[in-house]
């Protein structure tokens, strides 16, 4: 902060503090939500092939419109959705960069209903887009009366509707959307709805992507980073009317996707179905935490994601701090009375449940 203050900083970036979860080498990582599973074989195989492909292309520039791509990511969302409908950009956090770029900005607001994903603010800040904390109902829910009423008082510019929320892996019903997109009607907001850990929901939950045809102003955005086990491939994507897409090409930067992000994305998307089978397995491990936090007398979030918040603990620091004595890192969101924690394999499930027995005494 003291090197920052030497420099003409934009006044709405200083004092505050860049995204950034502890990184600790131990031997279970449960705390940034990545599918711990890892690449099953054949995708490296088929990854590793792409890319050698791709590799002697690197001279020339990338396919700037990633046709193959958008084309692939509609066929996976299905809904009848075209290539018109999709955007991708180098992770989903760029991806709501470029919508606050095109659609946010000096003068504008973004709403978010806090707790709720931490790069909201940030990327808000990082476009000069003010941002603006909405309420939520008693034990972090948000209803369809209330998200309503905020945004047709407030009258942003863009509102963020997680769903599953990060971090309390809660769904929004499909009424909230639409209360949402309804309210903002006089404004002309355009409605986010973040689906980044939606494959992990439990069956039968809908998604947004249902309610996009004839509105024009919503968005549903995804990544292949979780259900995809590709958070070191940088890859997130949304779907939307085609007048969406157009806009974020005013801003997004000449050739953004490389050659070797798509050929990776378009080889895990030829191999979905083996990826899903290890997202069924993290649902197994999911509602193996939900029922066993239960039973430990602690108070678990209904998930429908691959994370689990939670309270109930007297104190959590301590928690915390002995389970990382332990080797297993969780979350500290920052949220009083509750931490999070990631479903991974069953051994690094085992290997939680275990030694936060030990520390409640159980």
């Amino acid at each position: 902060m003291q090197r920052l203050a030497k420099l003409p900083l934009r006044d709405n970036l200083r004092g505050i503090s860049p995204y950034g979860a502890p990184q600790i080498d131990v031997p279970v990582l449960l705390n940034v939500n990545e599918n711990t599973h890892g690449v099953p074989a054949p995708v490296v195989e088929a990854i590793t092939e792409a890319v050698t492909h791709a590799a002697t292309t690197l001279n020339r520039y990338p396919d700037r419109e990633f046709t193959e791509l958008r084309t692939a990511l509609a066929d996976y969302l299905g809904h009848g959705l075209t290539a018109e409908n999709i955007w991708a950009a180098n992770g989903s956090n760029e991806v709501l960069q470029q919508i606050l770029q095109a659609f946010g900005g000096p003068g504008r607001t973004a709403l978010g209903f806090p707790p709720t994903y931490s790069m909201y603010p940030l990327l808000a800040s990082g476009t000069d887009t003010e941002y603006v904390k909405g309420v939520r109902d008693a034990d972090f829910e948000l209803s369809a009366a209330s998200a309503a009423r905020q945004v047709r008082e407030l009258g942003p510019s863009v509102v963020f509707l997680c769903s599953p929320n990060n971090p309390t892996g809660t769904k929004l019903g499909l009424d909230v959307v639409e209360a949402v997109y309804e309210a903002g009607e006089a404004s002309q907001t355009i409605v986010i709805v973040d689906e980044a850990y939606h494959e992990f929901a439990h069956e039968g939950t809908p998604s947004a992507l249902t309610l996009l045809p004839g509105r024009e102003r919503l968005i549903v955005s995804r990544t292949m980073s979780k259900a995809f086990a590709l958070a070191g491939a940088r890859l997130g994507y949304l779907a939307a009317a085609p007048e969406i897409t157009d806009a974020l090409r005013l801003v997004r930067l000449p050739y953004h996707l490389s050659a070797i992000t798509q050929a990776t994305a378009l080889a895990a998307l030829s191999h979905r179905e083996l990826l899903m089978a290890d997202v069924e397995d993290i649902k197994v491990q999911r509602d193996r935490i939900v029922t066993e936090l239960q039973e430990m007398g602690l108070k678990p979030a209904s998930s429908d994601s691959n994370y689990v918040f939670f309270g109930g603990m007297e104190d959590p620091a301590a928690i915390w701090q002995g389970l990382l004595d332990a080797g297993v890192l969780i979350r500290d969101v920052g949220i009083p009375g509750h931490l999070r924690v990631t479903a991974g394999t069953e051994a690094e499930t085992t290997a939680f449940l275990t030694r936060l027995r030990e520390l409640l005494g159980h």
